[in-house]
C-alpha cells in the first residue's frame, strides 16, 4: 500500500540529492540553466519514482536498479560531452544515480521507518 509519508520524504530526499548533484557537476565552472534544472528534476523524479514504488523486493537492490533505470538518459546525455571525458561523465553519471538512489532508500526505509511492506 502506498504510503503519502514515504512518497513525500523520497521526493524531497530526490531534490536535496539533485541540488548535490548540481553542485558536484558545476564544480568545474557554471552549467547552463537547462542543464542544471534537468539535472535536479531528474534526481527528484528518481526520489519520487522510489517512493511511489510498490515493487516488494530487497531495499538495497530496489535503489540499485531504481539509480540505474534513472539515470541512463542522463549518462547517455553525457556522451554528448565534447571532450575526452565523455565515457567518464557517463560511467560517473550512473555511479553516482546508484549512490543517490541508494541514500534515498536507505533514509527512507531505515532512518524514517518507512519501507515497502513485504508479503
Amino acid at each position: 500500500m502506498l504510503k503519502p509519508k514515504r512518497v513525500i520524504i523520497a521526493t524531497i530526499l530526490g531534490a536535496v540529492f539533485g541540488v548535490v548533484c548540481w553542485l558536484l557537476a558545476s564544480s568545474d565552472g557554471p552549467l547552463p540553466w537547462h542543464l542544471a534544472v534537468s539535472i535536479i528534476l531528474s534526481r527528484t523524479i528518481m526520489g519520487f519514482a522510489i517512493g511511489i514504488s510498490a515493487w516488494r523486493i530487497n531495499w538495497a537492490l530496489h535503489a540499485v536498479i531504481m539509480g540505474v533505470v534513472f539515470s541512463l538518459p542522463g549518462a547517455f546525455g553525457a556522451l554528448m560531452t565534447p571532450s575526452d571525458k565523455a565515457v567518464f561523465a557517463f560511467w560517473g553519471t550512473i555511479v553516482m544515480g546508484v549512490i543517490y538512489a541508494f541514500l534515498i532508500e536507505l533514509i527512507t526505509s531505515k532512518l524514517f521507518k518507512m519501507p515497502v511492506k513485504q508479503l
